[in-house]
């Protein structure tokens, strides 16, 4: 009989309860239309679903009580709103979502130098906004960049650990760095100048793979990276990030937006970043790490002007003091040869601004300067240099019909001075300083939705290279909407400043040699791509994005590791050098929340002379890069899975008795990041960084050749300047630190805060 009861009274409860549950439907739209397998779920709780093909969803036996629905889908403005849920009554709730500026659709400037749709660019860019960056927070681009396919950060000094932009296989003088679309990162800048830009002012990143210098002019052969900062309009109030991790690295990063006026807006933006914890842990006495302390101040001005015409103004102040070398370094042994140190001292600032005239034509007219500094010692071998850049530039946007076109007349000065051979004649010092005046056309035809062209052709003159023209060409046809495909071929051209790109002509005990007068290099590229979005009916969004690749250099200027293992030798390449290769990026996000990011990019980069072919020292053959999120949406909490792998790589050994690999292995850098964001305004982040726990000495005897000998005071030389094999030197080796291909920290873990206020 209890039992009986029991059952009764459960049946009764359940009934009474299921009866108070309600439904909650509605549709969802945006722009007037149906939003298809769009999520919908109550925050914090288990209840979801997706809205149909008909933009209808249903959520069913809701309790009574107070929630919060979502509804989410991406290339949309999350949609957010607080509902009461009362029993026995039906709610009707309508969604209107906002596309958001982070869809596939959204707006970029960099292949064509003027606003216009991703999907409807003739060239293809590659978007990256802070989300993606958040995934695997750094201090500085530099290092933000390793997550993306087909562009690596190459480390070049095991000691004081600058590097450069690798793009499809490419060194890093062939990648130019824009900000705001102004040629800011170049020459002596390369090495340092993606550090300490304040990730909090970064709107979005844009990547164009492949030459850009009908447009962009020298340096822009192997592709472009364009930082574009955020608009004074939507910026938020205020945001701040800070991480610490168990080495003792420390970065904050704040940025604030003050009305100053009514026509007057402020943008302010604060990088600090200091690592003193100096970390030995491959045992051969020098820093893991190269110790930094560093600070970055970004300001940008916003003038509201009649019939909203642009006036910015920004500019940037940076400074950094860098040190590595053996632990007992102290700055009273900088320049000295008791104790070995690589100390850098950079200051730079630099300004940049738009200023549209007051005609009813778009003319533009844009500027930048930057002043960059450099006191540096290598061991006892001091480089000091100064940098002054300044550039120009008017165009002219005009739409005719079908033809969109954009003319533009640019003036750029270079002066450089440092106190190596670089800048010595017979008659002693003589700075380099030029003056390059340019003119470019370019006009896109759009013969109708599917196809449109894009022509263009550029003129610079310089008076040690006379006269160079470097036209290209894009085709686009859009036989569907959701599949793209683009053809591009151009021409680029590069004049090298080898102390200012090769900082491996500075470190170690190898001799500069310069064999002749280098010519400027020239290239030619063919690029196609294919673009292909899928929609499926549950949700699921994939996007395609795969690219074919070929550039044939002439004139190449390598530094040749391998004739004479004690010296760095330039010339320009007596033969061909060519990159080819193959690229894809699969990205998929699930109705669940869960997403995958997956890249891979096999590649062929060679030099060919006198019948012989080399694969191009320190460039992988194929890499590979991931990511994978997953939100546990009642908890607030996100996981990310990050990493990338390489294939071996060509390494710069010295000579045969050289114990160190002639390849390196295939690697790989995996990171986990727990993000929860259940607090308002709040992210908390942790993780983990490198869980390989890899380095390039795992798998070497050591990296650093002759780390206890750094100014190869007992090392043997012969005649002809080579060293010798002695007792106490059995390899023949002298103090060499540019055997490096990859980061030298290991595993570490890190936490972190995020705030911002809108």
């Amino acid at each position: 009989m209890f039992r009986i009861i029991i059952l009764v009274v459960s049946i009764v409860t359940f009934s009474s309860t299921f009866s108070q549950e309600v439904t909650l439907s509605g549709s969802v739209t945006s722009e007037n239309s149906p939003a298809p397998f769009v999520n919908i779920y109550l925050k914090n709780t288990e209840l979801g679903t997706s809205s149909n093909e008909n933009g209808w969803y249903e959520l069913k036996n809701i309790p009574p009580g107070k929630y919060t629905l979502i509804a989410s889908t991406i290339g949309y403005i999350p949609f957010s709103q607080s509902i009461v849920v009362k029993k026995e009554q039906e709610q009707f709730i309508n969604i209107d979502l906002k596309p958001s500026i982070e869809s596939l659709d959204e707006m970029v400037v960099t292949g064509t130098m003027k606003p216009v749709s991703r999907l409807e660019s003739p060239v293809p860019v590659e978007v990256y906004k802070p989300s993606f960056f958040k995934k695997n927070p750094t201090a500085s681009i530099f290092e933000a960049l390793q997550n993306v396919n087909g562009v690596r950060p190459q480390i070049n000094c095991s000691v004081c650990n600058t590097g450069d932009i690798h793009i499809n296989g490419l060194e890093g003088p062939y990648t130019l760095v824009l900000i705001d679309g102004m040629p800011i990162v170049s020459g002596l800048g390369t090495v340092y100048g993606l550090s300490g830009i304040p990730n909090s002012l970064i709107e979005q990143i844009e990547i164009v793979k492949g030459p850009a210098s009908t447009l962009y002019g020298s340096e822009a052969v192997g592709g472009l990276i364009n930082i574009i900062t955020k608009n004074n309009l939507t910026a938020p109030i205020f945001s701040g990030d800070s991480f610490i991790t168990d080495w003792g690295e420390y970065n904050l990063d704040v940025g604030t937006k003050v009305n100053v006026s009514k026509k007057i807006s402020l943008l302010l933006g604060i990088n600090y970043f200091k690592y003193d914890n100096p970390i030995d842990n491959n045992g051969d006495n020098f820093t893991d790490l190269t110790l930094q302390d560093r600070i970055s101040i970004f300001q940008k001005w916003n003038f509201t002007r009649k019939k909203s015409r642009i006036l910015s103004l920004a500019g940037r102040f940076f400074y950094e003091d860098r040190w590595g070398g053996e632990l007992q370094w102290t700055p009273e042994f900088r320049g000295g040869d008791e104790i070995y140190g690589e100390s850098i001292y950079t200051r730079r600032w630099e300004v940049l601004g738009k200023y549209q005239l007051p005609f009813e034509e778009q003319l533009m007219l844009s500027f930048s300067y930057n002043d960059h500094s450099q006191n540096s010692v290598y061991g006892d071998v001091s480089y000091l240099a100064d940098q002054r850049i300044g550039f120009t530039q008017l165009t002219w946007d005009k739409s005719l019909g079908k033809h969109s076109v954009l003319a533009g007349s640019a003036l750029r000065y270079n002066y450089y001075d440092d106190n190596t051979p670089a800048t010595l004649d017979l008659n002693g010092n003589n700075p380099d300083e030029v003056i390059i005046p340019s003119i470019f056309l370019q006009d896109e035809i759009a013969f109708n939705k599917k196809h449109s062209l894009l022509l263009g052709a550029r003129y610079d003159y310089d008076n040690r290279h006379g006269s160079i023209f470097t036209p290209r060409g894009a085709y686009r046809f859009k036989f569907t909407d959701t599949d793209i495909l683009r053809l591009n071929a151009g021409t680029g051209f590069r004049v090298v400043n080898l102390f200012t790109e090769e900082h491996a002509a500075l470190t170690g005990s190898r001799e500069v040699i310069i064999t002749e007068e280098l010519k400027p290099e020239r290239s030619f590229n063919v690029n196609l791509n294919y673009l292909k979005k899928i929609y499926g009916d549950n949700g699921t969004f994939v996007t395609l994005d795969a690219s074919m690749f070929y550039t044939n250099f002439q004139n190449i200027i390598i530094p040749d590791y391998d004739t004479n293992p004690n010296q760095i030798i330039y010339d320009n390449l007596d033969g061909k050098s060519v990159s080819k290769g193959v690229s894809a990026n699969v990205d998929i996000v699930f109705p669940s929340s869960f997403k995958i990011m997956f890249g891979a990019t096999l590649q062929d980069v060679s030099n060919t002379e006198k019948g012989i072919t080399k694969r191009q020292i320190l460039t992988e053959s194929y890499s590979a890069n991931w990511g994978l999120s997953y939100t546990i949406r009642p908890w607030d909490l996100t996981f990310d899975y990050t990493g990338n792998l390489y294939g071996p790589m060509r390494l710069p050994t010295l000579g045969d008795l050289d114990p160190r690999r002639d390849f390196s292995p295939t690697w790989s850098i995996q990171n986990i990041q727990f993000t929860y964001n259940g607090i308002k305004d709040f992210e908390l982040y942790a993780g983990v960084k490198n869980l390989l726990n890899w380095t390039p000495n795992n798998s070497n005897p050591f990296i650093i050749a002759r780390a206890n000998d750094p100014f190869d005071k007992e090392v043997t030389f012969d005649a002809n300047g080579n060293a010798v094999a002695t007792a106490n030197n059995p390899n023949a080796l002298t103090f060499d630190p540019t055997y490096v291909y990859g980061p030298n920290q290991g595993i570490r873990s890190f936490l972190g805060l995020r705030y911002t206020l809108n």
